[in-house]
This record gives C-alpha cells, sequence and structure tokens, in this order.
C-alpha cells in the first residue's frame, strides 16, 4: 500500500450496471420454477443454461464432502450477482435473486476458498425488471452482495498466498515472480477493507519506507519483494533514510521461512475475521454509504501510489495494483449505482458519467496489457504515460467524488 492511510471506520469497494440484479426484497417462486443445482467435489451442475429475466431461486444441494458455496457472476466472472455459503455436505438451500438480462456464470465452491470449480456460462433473456431502490432491504442485500465479494477475494488469496510462499521458501524465485501480482491482485481489490484492521495491513501491506518510518518491523508482501527484486544502487527512497539498496543481504533460508510463514498467517487472520459476523455489522452499519466512499477510496489509492510507481518499488508491478484497484472501485459502483440514478435527472447524469469514466480507464489500462496476458512494467512508461492515466483517472474521479452525497439525499 501507500504512505497515504485511508481514514474512516472502513471505506468500501466494487462496474457496469447491475441495475440491483441479485437483489430481492420479498419474492416468491414456485418450487416446480426452481432451478435445480448439484454442488460436488470437482462439479457444479446447473439444470439449465438459459432462462427468462425476473425472481429465479436455484436450489443448491451439496453432494460432496465440504462445505460449499454457490455463486451467481456478472459477465465479467468477477462481480458476484448473488450467492448462498455454508451448504453442508448432504444439505440443500436456496438463492434467490432478480436475474436482468444479460450473460452470466455460475460456480460453486467446495471448502469455500479458492477460485471455484463448474464455471459456466448462464444466460438470462427478456426484458428488464424494475426494482425499488427505495427498499430498505435491497440496499440491505447491495452491502451483503459487497461482503460476499470480499469473502470470495479473500477465499481466493488464501490458496494464492500459499502456493506463492512455497515457491519463495523453496527458492524458485522465477515462479514467484511470476506469481506476485496476481496474488496481490486479490487483495488489492478489497484493499480499504484490511486497511481498516489495525496492524493487519501493515503486517501484509506495508512498504519499508512506511514501516522504518513507524518503527514497524517489516513484514509481507513488500518485504518479500525486495527478496525477489534485488534492489539496484539507484533505488533510493528518502533524503532521510538510507539508500535501499546499502547494506542490503537477501534473507537465509531460515528468514524466508519466517517471512513467508507471517504472511500465511496474517492472510488466514483476514479470512477469519471477514467471515465473522462482526465484519457483517460493521459493513451494515456503513449502509450503501460506505460502499459509496470504497469505490472512491480505491481511486485514491490508485492516485496516490500507483499512478507514481511507489506501490511496487522493487517489482515495478504497478498497473496489476492499479487494474486491480480499479476493478474494486468498480465492483462497489455497480452495487450503489441504482440509488444514484433514483434520485432523479443529476442522479441519472452523474451515473453516465462515471460510467463512461470506467470505460474510458478501462480502455487506457487495457493499452498496456491485461491480468491474463501480463501489463508492462512501471519503468517502461513514459512521462506522457504516465500523464494520460493521471489525466483518466482524475477525469473518472472528479463525478465519482459526488457520488456518495447524490445517493444520501
Amino acid at each position: 500500500m501507500t504512505p497515504h492511510r485511508l481514514t474512516g471506520a472502513l471505506a468500501f469497494s466494487v462496474v457496469g450496471a447491475l441495475a440491483l440484479a441479485g437483489c430481492v426484497a420479498k419474492a416468491d417462486v414456485a418450487a416446480s420454477d426452481a432451478l435445480a443445482v448439484t454442488s460436488s467435489a470437482d462439479a457444479c451442475e446447473v439444470s439449465t443454461a438459459t432462462t427468462t429475466s425476473g425472481t429465479l431461486a436455484f436450489d443448491v444441494t451439496n453432494s460432496g464432502d465440504q462445505i460449499t458455496e454457490f455463486y451467481l457472476l456478472a459477465d465479467d466472472g468477477l462481480r458476484i450477482v448473488g450467492e448462498v455459503e455454508n451448504i453442508a455436505p448432504g444439505a440443500s438451500r436456496t438463492l434467490t435473486v432478480i436475474a436482468q438480462p444479460g450473460e452470466y456464470y455460475t460456480v460453486c465452491k467446495p471448502g469455500m476458498v479458492g477460485d471455484g470449480v463448474g464455471r459456466a456460462s448462464f444466460s438470462v433473456t427478456g426484458d428488464a425488471v424494475e426494482v425499488d431502490t427505495e427498499d430498505s432491504e435491497l440496499k440491505a442485500e447491495a452491502v451483503a452482495l459487497y461482503a460476499a465479494f470480499v469473502k470470495d477475494q479473500v477465499g481466493q488469496l488464501v490458496p494464492a498466498v500459499n502456493e506463492f510462499v512455497t515457491a519463495y521458501e523453496t527458492g524458485d524465485d522465477e515462479a514467484a515472480r511470476e506469481q506476485f501480482p496476481l496474488v496481490r491482485a486479490y487483495y488489492e481489490r478489497i484493499e480499504p477493507i484490511a486497511e481498516a484492521l489495525g496492524d493487519l495491513d501493515p503486517r501484509i501491506d506495508y512498504r519499508e519506507v512506511d514501516a522504518v518510518a513507524e518503527g514497524l518491523d517489516w513484514t509481507g508482501f513488500h518485504r518479500i519483494e525486495k527478496d525477489l527484486w534485488v534492489p539496484a544502487q539507484d533505488a533510493l527512497n528518502s533524503d532521510d533514510l538510507t539508500p535501499a539498496w546499502e547494506d542490503w543481504a537477501p534473507s537465509t533460508e531460515a528468514e524466508r521461512a519466517a517471512f513467508g510463514d507471517q504472511l500465511i498467517a496474517d492472510v488466514q487472520e483476514l479470512y477469519d475475521y471477514v467471515h465473522s459476523t462482526d465484519f457483517l455489522e460493521v459493513l451494515e452499519a456503513q449502509g450503501v454509504a460506505g460502499l459509496s466512499n470504497g469505490a472512491i477510496a480505491l481511486l485514491d489509492e490508485v492516485a496516490t501510489g500507483k499512478i507514481s510507481g511507489e506501490e511496487d518499488w522493487w517489482s515495478g508491478t504497478d498497473l496489476w495494483d492499479f487494474a486491480a484497484n480499479v476493478e474494486g472501485s468498480k465492483m462497489a459502483f455497480s452495487l450503489v449505482r441504482d440509488f444514484a440514478e433514483a434520485t432523479g435527472d443529476d442522479g441519472a447524469a452523474l451515473v453516465e458519467q462515471i460510467e463512461e469514466g470506467y470505460t474510458d480507464l478501462e480502455n487506457l489500462l487495457a493499452e498496456y496489457g491485461s491480468f491474463e496476458t501480463g501489463f508492462v512494467y512501471y519503468s517502461e512508461l513514459t512521462d506522457e504515460d504516465k500523464r494520460d492515466l493521471s489525466d483518466t483517472l482524475n477525469t473518472l474521479a472528479e463525478p465519482l467524488s459526488q457520488l456518495t452525497v447524490t445517493i444520501l439525499e
């Protein structure tokens, strides 16, 4: 993370218009109309891959031997439209959602960690469904969907960190370097959550300069990063600190084991917290304003660290972090956009401006790569490239900064 610390109790984040798909206040679906889902150890079978828009029910049966979850994901495979969790072996639970026309994915997650099994396309045809954006239950459901998004990202972070640490501790630095920016993306999408958890975020994600300034032991992603990308002699911090390369020695095997095991333990602590009732209670207290503030905060995180290249000082993988922050911001916005649009013409115009801003920023980032193919390293960007990214980011940040006050009108 950057030296800039997000303030407030919690600032939360989450693109494209879901039109509150997945938010159901009080809906009754006939049992004969429900879609059957079977979750096993290696499959997620849905009785149909196509249906019409409206209120849908997925009856999920767990035929495996681990607790499982079922997700309906938006067309980007990231945003969660609806989910049902904690389905014990042999048990069944029902997910009820308002499904708007569009393309989706279904996936199950045995063990409630990792990226799931049986991901399959799911199409919804028909007309758009009107929803009451003044309904307090819909607002509560928007918060619940964001909680599900956070749990999903941390659930994928846990095994990814375990694999990354194994490579690091065994000296397979090439594999660890390849994994580093991809593993961090799960964390970067939900960074405001972690930043509100006392000393947990400093242990996981502090840069060296921040740890030194606050007199803390330096651990986490960036401590490991420095081992994986040995500092060059032109890598300076500030005039008040010793140059980063001076007196530097790579970690011993024992030190690598200690740093790696600590990161695993800290990420597990994060997992335990976001799956607790305390976490949901904090999110509920913040409400939809918290989601909006999180969308804003994640763009602030880009502006104060990623855009300057300060975050991943050794590896130069800042654009991976940049893109993940934008995805997290867009996820939060997608859950509150309809509340803003429902305030009137000004709100609708603001939503349109924000959506255009996200599109422009995503298109510009795509010129430098993707998570699938990799991004260019920060050192490869020209000054003009950096100005373009900064200008496009600021063009989005200005209307986005008005989002919270709009939805509270």
